[in-house]
């Protein structure tokens, strides 16, 4: 009878064991697979302009510990809308810059934003960025049709990013 008991111990340890084994490699698994599922921040770029939201100073200005009443906050808002129409007068919109022959405005349609290559390959030197749904004008294309020579905006800048990541804008 005694030894009845000490195979069913062996056996009761022996599943034991492994149960216990099976969980901390279950722990283990769960715990690497959410760390590397997280994703990055996305990247900024020196060329965005970074101006505060009316969302962010509203932010600011209830952390800051100042409450205020929706009335204040109202003239307030009110104040600066007579302030802006009195300083600048009325002025009729610019008219569109005339294009390239052939060249079209599109929009950034990668999320995580797109490099900008001095010439048309990965391993070109990258001169800069482009923010997701940054409006850019396409100059022409290569001649296997991998990339795009473009012109960011206002500022001139021109270089070439990966095609497929912009969407025609009429």
């Amino acid at each position: 009878m005694s030894r009845l008991f000490t195979v069913l111990q062996f056996v009761l340890g022996f599943i034991l064991g492994i149960a216990l084994l099976s969980g901390v490699a279950v722990g283990a698994a769960y715990f690497y697979l959410t760390s590397i599922s997280e994703y990055p921040p996305k990247p900024t770029f020196s060329e965005e302009e970074s101006s505060p939201t009316a969302e962010t100073e509203q932010e600011q200005a209830s952390s800051s510990g100042g409450t205020e009443t929706e009335e204040t906050t109202t003239a307030e808002t009110s104040q600066e809308t007579e302030e802006a129409t009195e300083a600048e007068p009325e002025s009729e919109p610019e008219p569109p810059e005339e294009l390239p022959p052939e060249a079209y405005r599109a929009r950034v349609t990668w999320s995580e934003g797109l490099s900008l290559r001095a010439e048309p390959s990965t391993n070109a030197e990258r001169i800069g960025g482009i923010a997701f749904n940054a409006e850019i004008i396409i100059l022409e294309e290569s001649e296997d049709k991998q990339w795009q020579r473009v012109r960011v905006g206002e500022s001139d800048r021109e270089g070439w990013v990966k095609a497929g990541n912009v969407e025609r804008v009429n």
